[in-house]
């Protein structure tokens, strides 16, 4: 078996915050847990989510943008991310929690297609999920950014989790100018 995020610097990945603490970053995983979660919102968590979530059950990322191929309503380049959200239902933050993915589907109307699991700067007019919609339930979702602003556009930012973090950067990579 692939070991996932084999070489990454799992330590030099996260923010210390207390924020990050009381919004995000939920206990620590057990396996009785994840399968919770998972029934709860009737999608198998990509094995790569899941073992990075081991080293710190979400939170906010060093590194806060992605590129994407097509214009957002953040960017004409990329998108960026506020947090990530950790498996649980203890944390404002997490997949079950109070603004967890069952609410952007519920009471924002994102089309359910997946698992919302990052949320944006925008304070919910766009989020990124894995969008189970070619793989299924139980298989391998991409990494979508849907703009509630734009008609809930999607755009496909990674093939996978794992793709989605490694490409995530620092906001120096991006020339707002242009």
């Amino acid at each position: 078996m692939v070991k996932v995020f084999a070489g990454f610097d799992m330590a030099g990945f996260w923010e210390p915050s207390e924020y990050a603490l009381k919004e995000y970053i939920g206990a620590p995983l057990t396996d009785e847990a994840v399968a919770a979660v998972e029934r709860k919102l009737g999608y198998k968590l990509p094995t790569s989510y899941v073992e990075f979530m081991r080293f710190q059950n979400g939170g906010i990322p060093c590194r806060t943008n992605h590129r994407a191929k097509e214009r957002t309503s953040w960017s004409h380049d990329h998108i960026a991310i506020t947090g990530l959200y950790s498996i649980g239902g203890d944390k404002p933050c997490s997949l079950l929690g109070e603004f967890g993915s069952p609410f952007w589907t519920e009471e924002w109307g994102y089309p359910p297609i997946g698992v919302y699991f990052a949320d944006c700067p925008s304070a919910g007019h766009d989020m990124v999920c894995l969008d189970y919609r070619v793989c299924g339930p139980t298989g391998e979702p991409q990494v979508v950014h849907i703009d509630q602003e734009w008609d809930y556009k999607i755009v496909v930012l990674a093939a996978s989790f794992e793709a989605f973090i490694r490409g995530l950067e620092d906001d120096g990579a991006f020339d707002e100018d242009a």
